[in-house]
């Protein structure tokens, strides 16, 4: 969705004023996130981010136990071409500093047409609509780059992407492969 089209406070914004492509998105609680390409300045961002989640949306978000995330995750975590792999993340002022607390991605698979997808949001932003926020920025991304499936891998336990999934239009599928786990899939 274009930048015009969204809820934004340009003259009275309370986050700094990125260049390029961003948003600025009201919650359903009312509390506003900045949304924006991620960019290799927020590599310390994106550790203390994973640091913060529960062991539970860790799990979800990389399928196995994280304890600390490594400089090579983080290298994989970082690397985007906004081509065949593109990530939004979403800032928003906790404790007087701007902390990432969203992230939504995808890489292109071996099928070109078709990319993976992942949404992860802060365990104490959940349930106000910032899912929902990401995914849709992604979405549009995908469709703009010319993607005609889009797709999740997730635990068959996580009922807030099963939900997320659901009403983004996604179809719910056990992975044949792994009976823990199941697969959404989005044709753009």
């Amino acid at each position: 969705m274009p930048p015009a089209e969204t809820s934004r406070q340009p003259s009275k914004s309370i986050f700094p004023t990125p260049a390029g492509e961003h948003w600025v998105e009201a919650l359903d609680n009312g509390t506003h996130v900045l949304v924006r390409p991620l960019q290799a300045k927020d590599r310390t961002r994106e550790k203390a981010f994973i640091e913060r989640l529960s062991p539970e949306s860790r799990h979800f978000r990389f399928l196995c136990q994280v304890k600390e995330p490594s400089d090579a995750l983080l290298d994989q975590l970082m690397k985007v071409d906004e081509d065949r792999q593109a990530a939004y993340v979403a800032l928003a002022h906790v404790e007087g500093e701007l902390q990432e607390v969203g992230i939504t991605r995808y890489a292109a698979g071996a099928d070109k047409a078709e990319c993976e997808c992942a949404v992860t949001v802060l365990d104490s932003w959940q349930h106000h609509g910032l899912g929902r926020i990401l995914l849709s920025h992604l979405i549009d991304h995908a469709k703009a780059q010319g993607f005609r499936q889009m797709y999740s891998i997730d635990s068959a336990a996580n009922q807030p992407m099963r939900d997320l999934a659901k009403a983004a239009g996604f179809t719910t599928a056990a992975d044949p492969d792994d009976p823990s786990q199941v697969i959404h899939r989005l044709t753009l």
